[in-house]
């Protein structure tokens, strides 16, 4: 039986880091794909050879080629300027653009039955650019957002209470960036809501933290985060390519959902072999509502750049 196949755009530090996780959980084969000569094809090289050593037998290959991508059941886009200090999400826009509108023809070109996951930043704002011009079905087009912001706010909460990360299932909406939405009224730990066991002021102490997340690393780096962001891209391709039908936060394309009117904007969702299967509607209150709406606003106005830049 033939194996799945993924492609990684961009072998920079996500993506080969997504290629690694990718790799020892046998998630299928994996093609490394980056413009910058000898790197995709090095790194594929490296995760290759440590395969003896944790066992694992996926075929890694790295290439500049894009008809080496034909027939990939996923694409995953992690091209693209990283963040530096100082910087916002918002500040790659005009870089990023042009990197996945290249990408995406390509993709559309190459792997027009592909899923596409987008990573690389502004994330809400990409994932309408590739949606933009590949003319995907939309539900077969998301950003790796959720999973990452999500992951953040579930260890810094274990971290306060002294739990076990693992008890921890949070629910978080909006765009990736300042005014993302944690949702501390669907978060719990084992089944008791966190509203339980912290105070107001220590929770949004977290969700600030959690908001803050992204340029901490950053600061402390001097780049972009990378461990976490592939790890949240390979819960989600594992997700898909295992049919798990997994509950979880991501970029996705809403219409009367939570009334977007045609976004791609975080929520939760049930992603299975058909990529997003559903989106989960929330009885927001009052505040979280405004919340949402607010971080949706910041969405939309990217999306006007991004128009006029395509």
């Amino acid at each position: 039986m033939a194996r799945d196949k993924i492609t990684i755009v961009g072998a920079g530090k996500v993506g080969a880091t997504t290629a690694h996780i990718a790799a020892t959980k046998q998630l299928g084969d994996i093609v490394l794909l980056d413009i910058i000569e000898g790197l995709a094809e090095g790194k594929a090289l490296d995760i290759a050879a440590a395969g003896p050593i944790q066992l694992y037998d996926s075929v890694i290959s790295g290439t500049r080629d894009w008809e080496k991508t034909a027939d990939s059941n996923i694409v995953i886009i992690t091209s693209g300027v990283p963040r530096g200090p100082g910087m916002s999400r918002d500040d790659l826009l005009t870089k990023n653009i042009q990197i996945v509108k290249d990408v995406s023809e390509q993709i559309a070109r190459h792997c027009p039955e592909s899923i596409i996951i987008v990573v690389c930043n502004p994330l809400d704002a990409m994932v309408y650019a590739a949606a933009k011009v590949t003319g995907f079905t939309k539900n077969k087009i998301m950003g790796m957002a959720g999973a990452l912001d999500s992951a953040r706010f579930s260890y810094f909460l274990a971290s306060e209470l002294g739990v076990n990360v693992e008890d921890i299932k949070c629910v978080l909406m909006g765009g990736h960036g300042d005014d993302m939405v944690p949702l501390p009224r669907f978060t719990s730990v084992s089944g008791i809501p966190v509203t339980e066991l912290l105070d107001e002021d220590k929770i949004a102490e977290l969700i600030e933290r959690t908001r803050k997340g992204g340029i901490e690393i950053v600061n402390l780096l001097g780049c972009s985060a990378y461990y976490a962001p592939a790890a949240g891209t390979v819960k989600m391709v594992e997700a898909i390519l295992k049919d798990k039908k997994t509950v979880m936060s991501c970029c996705a394309y809403c219409d009367s959902e939570y009334d977007a009117g045609g976004y791609f904007v975080g929520v939760p969702v049930v992603l299975g072999k058909n990529a997003i299967e559903k989106i989960i509607e929330l009885d927001l209150n009052e505040s979280e509502q405004a919340q949402f709406e607010k971080s949706l606003t910041h969405v939309k106005q990217l999306v006007v750049k991004v128009d006029k830049l395509l």
